[in-house]
């Protein structure tokens, strides 16, 4: 473990290398996110270099996070010319503090057009900047915020910092509510789970549709699938060890606590958890999770897949986003103690949040929209779409007091679990246990969201948990601060939010039909797809939240709800076309070899033998024959409609086509493909078959 953090310019590389001075103003900078003065930045890139240098670096980066999803940099060399022929080395703290970017071929929903250029990439130095190795590559990379020219958010991190400092401003109101005076700051706290599959990269080169798409398109499952629940928690075979190895010392080194690995549900699938860390850090530390997995994979002759479904029939991936909040001397605002009927600064900070979820139902779901999450969400191995909260039977008892009297004088306790074995030692049983059916449940001393996707950043997320939950705080501080008599006066506050938002609180099974009824009848919205949940951005509600602490503009959020409809489409027009190319040059042109094998052995086989039967040669050819002439009619159609697709230039109307018109011509194409492969010779199937790519993991 020596090893832990060796790439990464953290506090004790900062102490060691920093004036005192600058040391100092830094850290006070960090902890409470101000602006660090130039003269200051100069010092902190003289150390910053020096530190690179000598590990090898050559190179700088801004390290940023557009609204493609995925991280983006710009390489610069440390060295400057000073004349006849000779360079010195030289990284400023203009250098170091701000970037022009170019922020014309990003997306912008509108808010710049192609001609306006310039954008700026701005060093967040509440993450810490860290050393990236490519072979004998060194690069430094610092983690900045991207805005346009005009100030615009163009990225995810810059919302998220906003968003941060909301929830710390109204969550330190309610703590001094409560007589806390010494907490100087409140901060959101997350640990991503990161779900995702690993096949052999050979197979996988031999897969266009997963190389285009992340999924296959096409895949009838094989005889077994997930159903013996062998794969959960099994042995980890030799190859996927050694690559997790790799991958935890890969992390380790850029400071990432990857603690808990583990094989997930589905054949190829796993599951590693980073500790808790502050909500900003845990971003960028998850999209190196995601970068890193892709990395080491292929070092190991292997692929991660992070699409949310890139098998039908089997578990698809997602990301539980574990929430919380606590203060800087090690408060946990979450934590509800031991007796939580006791509690009641705790109750308070409950009932918020349930509360926040249930106003903002529309607008969580739609942080966890993406494409790969509509084939996963509410097919029983994921969340429904229908956002609930699960507190347990221990909460569950404290609010039914709480809603009967205002009061509640007594909350369930965890008792031992005894196993029946003399040998074997009793243990406590938790206050309450798991629903892994709800989307939004309490865990202890923390929320799990469970909607999120494998491919997802954590940004969007947790910029709405922070927000929903910052208005809460106002909204309760607001009123409490005005009080005379404050315990009678939040006991009766506890016990209104409650009332009026029972309706969000779920402890039932989720993944069953009868809950899609009762959700209804509580009025709670069903938004099974990403383009129902997209327009919640741009809602009045929406609008004045993110307005009203500066979160979002309404040119930001508009300038959103149109990347994600014009994202939506582009996915879906790329796996059309995919569709398209790999029907016509592949699944056909087999499917007419196969029919003239068999046409070949028919006609042998009679002139051999009259009297010899063809039945099976007959209908197979026949069924093949049927087949092929489905999947060329549903290819045409899909061609078709791809060609109408842009018709309009409304990216929703464009998006709600694709929904509506290319998604089923899509699922009726793979229908006939899927049918066609269970009864072609495999030798003849142009690609590997889900058993080949699920279950032929070779060990090496």
């Amino acid at each position: 473990m020596e090893n832990f953090s060796k790439n990464v310019f953290h506090d004790g590389v900062m102490r060691e290398r920093l004036p005192k001075n600058v040391y100092t103003k830094l850290k006070k900078a960090v902890q409470e996110g101000s602006a660090l003065p130039l003269e200051l930045a100069d010092a902190v890139a003289q150390g910053m270099k020096e530190w690179a240098i000598e590990q090898g670096a050559t190179h700088y980066t801004h390290w940023f996070q557009p609204l493609t999803g995925v991280t983006a940099e710009k390489h610069e060399a440390f060295l400057s010319p000073v004349g006849e022929g000779k360079v010195m080395l030289e990284f400023s703290g203009k250098e170091l503090v701000r970037s022009e970017a170019d922020a014309s071929s990003f997306p912008s929903g509108g808010l710049r057009a192609t001609f306006e250029a310039r954008g700026y990439t701005v060093w967040d130095c509440t993450s810490p900047a860290f050393l990236r190795r490519e072979g004998e590559t060194v690069t430094l990379c610092i983690p900045t915020a991207f805005c346009s020219y005009t100030g615009e958010a163009l990225d995810k991190k810059t919302p998220l910092l906003r968003s941060m400092e909301a929830i710390n401003r109204e969550g330190l109101r309610i703590l001094r509510l409560f007589g806390n005076e010494k907490s100087r700051f409140v901060r959101p706290s997350v640990g991503a789970e990161q779900e995702y599959f690993l096949i052999d990269r050979e197979k996988y080169l031999k897969r266009k549709d997963i190389v285009y798409t992340g999924r296959t398109l096409f895949g009838s499952m094989p005889a077994k699938g997930q159903e013996l629940d062998d794969h959960y928690y099994g042995i980890i075979r030799k190859r996927i060890a050694e690559f997790m190895r790799d991958l935890d010392e890969e992390l380790w080194s850029l400071g990432v606590p990857v603690k808990t690995e583990h094989n997930e549900v589905a054949p190829s699938q796993h599951e590693l958890a980073v500790v808790y860390e502050e909500a900003n850090i845990s971003l960028d530390h998850n999209q190196l999770v995601m970068e890193s997995l892709k990395k080491v994979a292929s070092r190991h002759g292997l692929e991660c897949l992070l699409h949310e479904k890139p098998f039908a029939g089997v578990n698809g991936s997602g990301k539980h986003n574990n929430w919380s909040l606590t203060t800087d001397d090690g408060i946990n605002l979450m934590n509800p103690g031991e007796s939580p009927h006791e509690n009641i600064q705790f109750l308070l900070v409950l009932s918020c949040v349930l509360a926040a979820v249930d106003t903002h139902s529309e607008l969580l779901r739609m942080s966890a929209a993406n494409v790969g999450n509509d084939h996963r969400l509410g097919a029983d191995e994921a969340p429904p779409a229908i956002i609930s909260c699960f507190i347990g039977s221990q909460l569950q008892g404290v609010v039914d007091q709480l809603l009967g009297t205002g009061y509640a004088t007594e909350s369930c306790k965890g008792r031992s679990l005894m196993t029946g074995v003399r040998a074997l030692p009793s243990v406590l049983q938790d206050d309450t246990d798991r629903n892994r059916t709800s989307p939004f449940a309490f865990t202890g001393n923390k929320f799990e969201f469970r909607m999120l996707g494998s491919s997802d950043s954590i940004a969007s997320a947790n910029i709405v948990l922070n927000a929903i939950t910052a208005e809460q705080f106002k909204l309760a501080a607001d009123y409490l601060e005005k009080q005379e008599n404050f315990q009678l006066a939040v006991h009766d506050y506890i016990k209104k939010l409650l009332t009026e938002h029972e309706r969000i609180i779920f402890n039932g099974n989720g993944y069953a039909k009868e809950w899609v009824k009762e959700a209804e009848r509580r009025g709670l919205p069903n938004l099974s797809s990403m383009v129902q949940a997209i327009s919640a951005l741009t809602k009045k509600e929406a609008i004045q939240l993110f307005s009203k602490f500066s979160i979002y503009t309404e040119a930001e959020l508009r300038s959103r709800e149109k990347v994600e409809y014009e994202h939506y489409a582009k996915v879906i027009h790329i796996e059309g076309r995919a569709m398209v190319n790999i029907t016509g040059k592949q699944i056909i042109p087999s499917a007419m070899q196969y029919v003239e094998r068999l046409a070949s052995t028919i006609r042998v086989v009679r002139e051999v033998s009259k009297t010899a039967s063809t039945y099976a040669e007959e209908r197979l050819l026949q069924k093949t024959s049927m087949l092929l002439e489905e999947i060329d009619k549903g290819r045409e159609k899909l061609l078709l409609d791809l060609e109408k697709m842009h018709a309009s230039s409304d990216e929703k109307e464009t998006a709600f086509y694709a929904y509506e018109t290319i998604v089923p011509d899509m699922q009726a194409l793979r229908k006939s493909c899927d049918s066609l492969e269970n009864i072609m010779d495999k030798s003849l199937w142009p690609f590997p078959s889900y058993g080949d790519l699920l279950y032929e993991v070779s060990e090496i």
